[in-house]
């Protein structure tokens, strides 16, 4: 089993895709980079777990497959 994640993670990610979908990737460095660049975090372990979540939110969006 996987960790739950705290609201204002999933929140804070969608927010962030839906702003500006072709910015994030299903890379997960790729997606800390560009979290660099676009948001100013308190610290990285808050910058990482949200950058996580876009992985799955971008996945969720080209894949809807029902599970």
């Amino acid at each position: 089993m996987g960790r739950v994640r705290p609201t204002y993670i999933k929140r804070l990610a969608k927010d962030l895709v839906e702003a500006d979908p072709e910015s994030f990737s299903e890379e997960f460095e790729e997606n800390k980079e560009e979290l660099n660049d676009k948001a100013d975090f308190k610290s990285k372990k808050l910058r990482n777990r949200v950058a996580g979540y876009i992985v799955r939110v971008v996945q969720n969006r080209e894949d809807p497959t029902p599970a």
